[in-house]
């Protein structure tokens, strides 16, 4: 199917069907002008050549208007959580009322949290990973220790098998049926930030489900990289972050899904704040909470704009790329060929963490240099002194992500060409 020299990259571009993608990303070069090939859109996306127009426009908006952008303007700023609703439920595969903008990914897990984690006699058990990204683990410590209850005893992690670097699904149902009525609560990730594991969400929601546990994922690594169906699934919560695969910029915006059989339960404990108000009678200034009944109940504050505005941007370019099912079928074809690379050039060379499965693996590939010869900083360094833009995650993996929306198949080329040099 590959084959191995660079014209065949170059091949593979001209016949992309997404290659006029690229054009629409501010892609970053050297002091000098010398291009980058930046392969770290699992760490932060580019920027789209649109955003800065957008933003402007909101900035513009609020120079002549001042107050009155909150209702008059194509883009109200009162309602502009709601515009984001449509597009970003296509992105996890859930209605638009069941997603909101808001916030940032640990304080969405915080306030959701606040709902779903409820211990009651035994049952005070919370399921993540041993290799937790460390704000997941924290938030889920902190809200133990918010209960009176000791993170040690009730904190279960799941472990991958001696000699395996990725978890079982078998291993992670095991452990739900076996905790059994002791589990409140399952928080995992959609895709494992360290390995690049895409978890079984679908098996875990109804092993969880079955011993009356609510499950929650964190798909930073998830959203705008792998296709998901929260709503059928019929997982509980979910929240992320938007700029990573999202390309909504450094530090933006966050977002959540809460399950729509939630909305107007009466039980669940919920932090309140203005903007989880009813709409028709927020501006009544009542002080008695009426929630929306939409996951839009959970919101505290109205929405920051400005950081809004990028999101705007960039879910413009994912619908003009025709959505999840081409960026994800690239996506797939781009991580073959990088496999057939590695193997190629570097047969027991370099070792990659991420599953060979195509169901369990999105964009990202987790290497790790096996040659005694070589370290992996140094080789990493090496990279990025040739310019090509990589990370690096403690201890010893260099993370890639060629990511389809607007990386080619002779960045993937180039990256393994460079890393062949390092390690020859």
């Amino acid at each position: 199917m590959f084959e191995p020299g660079e014209e065949f990259a170059a091949d593979l571009d001209a016949s992309d069907p997404l290659a006029s993608m690229r054009d629409e990303f501010h892609h970053p070069r050297t002091a000098d002008g010398s291009p980058i090939t930046y392969l770290v859109g699992n760490s932060l996306g580019l920027q789209p050549k649109r955003t800065a127009r957008i933003v402007n426009e909101e900035l513009d908006k609020w120079a002549s208007t001042a107050v009155a952008g909150h209702f008059a303007s194509e883009r109200p700023w009162l309602s502009y959580h709601e515009l984001l609703a449509p597009p970003v439920a296509a992105m996890v595969g859930a209605e638009p009322h069941e997603v909101v903008t808001m916030n940032s990914l640990t304080v969405n897990l915080h306030l959701l949290m606040v709902s779903f984690y409820r211990p009651q006699g035994s049952r005070r058990k919370i399921l993540l990973e041993h290799h937790a990204f460390p704000s997941d683990h924290f938030a889920i410590e902190s809200q133990v220790h918010l209960r009176g209850l000791d993170p040690a005893e009730e904190m279960i992690a799941a472990t991958p098998r001696q000699g395996e670097e990725t978890l079982r699904t078998t291993d992670l149902i095991e452990t739900i049926v076996r905790t059994g009525d002791e589990l409140a609560m399952v928080l995992l990730p959609g895709v494992q930030y360290y390995t690049g594991q895409v978890l079984d969400m679908a098996a875990i929601t109804e092993a969880a489900h079955s011993v009356g546990a609510d499950v929650g994922f964190d798909l930073a690594h998830a959203i705008g990289n792998v296709s998901m169906d929260l709503h059928s699934w019929g997982v509980d919560f979910a929240a992320w972050c938007t700029y990573k695969y999202l390309n909504a910029g450094p530090g933006s915006v966050g977002g959540a899904f809460v399950h729509e059989r939630h909305h107007r339960r009466t039980d669940l404990p919920r932090l309140h704040g203005w903007w989880g108000h009813d709409k028709g009678s927020r501006f009544e200034m009542r002080n008695e909470f009426m929630p929306i009944p939409t996951v839009e109940a959970w919101q505290l504050s109205n929405a920051p704009i400005l950081s809004m505005a990028p999101l705007v941007a960039s879910l413009e370019v994912f619908a003009e790329a025709g959505g999840m099912a081409p960026l994800r079928s690239k996506a797939e074809q781009m991580v073959g060929y990088l496999d057939f690379l590695l193997a190629t050039h570097l047969p027991g060379t370099v070792r990659n963490l991420t599953p060979v499965e195509i169901s369990r693996r999105g964009c990202q590939s987790s290497l790790q240099i096996s040659s005694p010869d070589h370290d992996g900083r140094a080789v990493f360094d090496g990279l990025i002194a040739a310019n090509v833009e990589c990370d690096w995650r403690h201890p010893d993996v260099i993370r890639v992500a060629p990511v389809p929306l607007y990386n080619t198949y002779t960045d993937i080329h180039r990256f393994v060409s460079v890393l062949t040099d390092l390690l020859s």
